[in-house]
């Protein structure tokens, strides 16, 4: 064999490596957040082959879990659609990079042609991006890209300027019928749709249609030299902000990431960290939805794919087990519960990652409220207050109850349904963090 041909031979077998390390979705690598070459090449008019070299920390700036795949989409999927997720960034970078999930999907997934950019507006009313903002784009220097069923890809790295604070338009265009759609359906935001290929349109006058879902979008992560690492949430609806102001991220996960910046930015050596949300609403810890894969699958079966799974993780938040009491069948055996959130905490720690873990939060006054399952609740709560399932605990139930009835939510917290806080109730759940407790290394045996 030549040198030539042999040189060839290596550099198709490297290539064919990374696209299936891309592609692969339940193998999901560790993410260690080092700086790496991988910014667009710069071909076209919307790359900015100019910007300098960035550096910094690759961190998730804001991420979501597949929950299902979208009723009405079985056999077209968003076909000759184009779809724009509008999300917001926790923390800023100079880089930005996306994955895009087809796991409920039941054929390939045909993107053609994708963008991001940064929104025109704060107030979340349009599909218009900032001037200057729009990039185009690529997957392994490619500008389409085909994900197969169950799996995911992740982009090359787009060199873009993302203020923190601010919202993203993530467009994806797919021409030909692809089966369910992967989404998330309580996004608490509204994204929109246009008719053909759009993904470059800066106005955001053809995003006539509106949906309160993320669609195929599940992660986004920056180039960064505001944080250091990424805080993962795992939880439920409570998590999910199900009652928080549409478009307005008033849900506990962005209260919380509004501290840490605050902390950083007063100067403190406190955990610099960013803060992304992997709640699913009816979401529980030990039973799943049906289906393969399951449609809401338990906090136990998705823990890698939704936490470990995430970019450059330092530090994990537990915050479930109400729905394994409150729905039906109810899980009436604290120990049960109390024993998933001691595996998740140790699969967590063979990472060597940090965990905190949440009380469960009072529903007296909900439909589904009887006193066996209070009982329950609170026989969890001593469990998790006691200090022998997480590294240390954020005590919800204290920061929402009613000083004058500990089993509801106090009514100052109350959305009205008596299990979901409002606005103010979650802003109360962020303010009960001593922040120091995110940050250190996890101890070599709890």
């Amino acid at each position: 064999m030549t040198k030539r041909h042999g040189y060839a031979l290596l550099t198709a077998i490297i290539a064919t490596i990374m696209a299936l390390s891309a592609a692969i979705y339940v193998g999901v690598g560790f993410d260690d957040g080092a700086a790496r070459d991988t910014m667009a090449s710069g071909r076209g008019p919307h790359n900015n082959p100019a910007a300098p070299a960035s550096t910094g920390v690759w961190v998730g700036t804001w991420s979501t879990s597949p929950s299902g795949a979208e009723p009405g989409t079985e056999t077209n999927g968003m076909a000759g659609r184009s779809v724009r997720n509008v999300v917001h960034a926790g923390v800023g970078g100079t880089a930005a990079r996306v994955t895009l999930s087809n796991l409920y999907g039941q054929q390939p997934l045909s993107i053609t042609h994708a963008s991001i950019a940064v929104a025109a507006t704060a107030n979340n009313a349009a599909a218009a991006a900032a001037a200057d903002t729009m990039r185009r784009l690529t997957f392994g220097g490619n500008p389409s890209v085909i994900v197969p069923p169950g799996q995911q890809v992740v982009s090359d790295a787009a060199r873009l300027l993302i203020p923190h604070d601010t919202d993203i338009l993530v467009t994806t265009y797919s021409p030909t019928p692809s089966g369910p759609v992967t989404y998330h359906p309580t996004a608490r935001q509204i994204s929109y749709t246009a008719e053909g290929d759009r993904t470059e349109d800066v106005t955001g006058l053809p995003y006539a249609a509106q949906t309160p879902a993320w669609r195929y979008l599940t992660a986004v992560d920056v180039l960064s030299n505001e944080s250091e690492g990424t805080v993962v949430v795992i939880g439920d609806s409570l998590t999910d902000g199900v009652t928080s102001s549409m478009g307005e991220n008033r849900r506990w996960t962005d209260a919380l990431a509004d501290r840490l910046r605050d902390r950083a930015r007063g100067g403190s050596d406190g955990p610099r960290y960013s803060v992304v949300n992997q709640g699913i609403s009816g979401n529980r810890l030990l039973a799943g939805g049906g289906g393969r894969p399951a449609g809401n699958p338990s906090g136990l079966n998705r823990f890698d794919r939704d936490v470990l799974g995430r970019t450059n993780v330092k530090a994990v938040v537990i915050a479930l087990g109400v729905n394994d009491i409150l729905r039906t069948p109810h899980q009436t055996d604290a120990d049960k519960i109390t024993a998933g959130l001691r595996e998740l905490t140790e699969r967590a720690h063979a990472r060597g990652l940090r965990v905190i873990g949440a009380t469960l939060m009072p529903f007296q006054g909900h439909r589904g409220y009887r006193p066996n399952l209070e009982a329950t609740r609170q026989a969890v709560n001593a469990q998790i207050r006691s200090g022998d399932i997480f590294d240390d605990h954020v005590d919800f139930d204290e920061a929402v109850r009613d000083p004058y009835n500990p089993r509801r939510l106090n009514p100052l917290y109350d959305s009205g349904d008596h299990l979901h806080p409002s606005d103010r109730g979650y802003e109360q759940m962020a303010k009960k963090f001593d922040l120091d407790m995110l940050k250190g290394s996890a101890p070599a045996e709890l």
